[in-house]
């Protein structure tokens, strides 16, 4: 029992660097999906209001 706490401090803190990292670091071109690039070009509806 004593070594969980430790194990599990470092695992939050390597989740928290992870998403800080994933956040503010790298590029956003890294994590988009290729539906949405489909749905940018489409825009929301017929006359494309710009409401997203």
């Amino acid at each position: 029992m004593g070594m969980l706490q430790p194990i599990l401090v470092y695992i939050t803190l390597a989740i928290a660097v992870g998403f800080i990292v994933r956040k503010f670091f790298l590029p956003k071109s890294l994590f988009v999906s290729k539906g949405a690039h489909k749905r940018k070009e489409k825009g929301c509806g017929q006359d494309d209001c710009g409401c997203h």
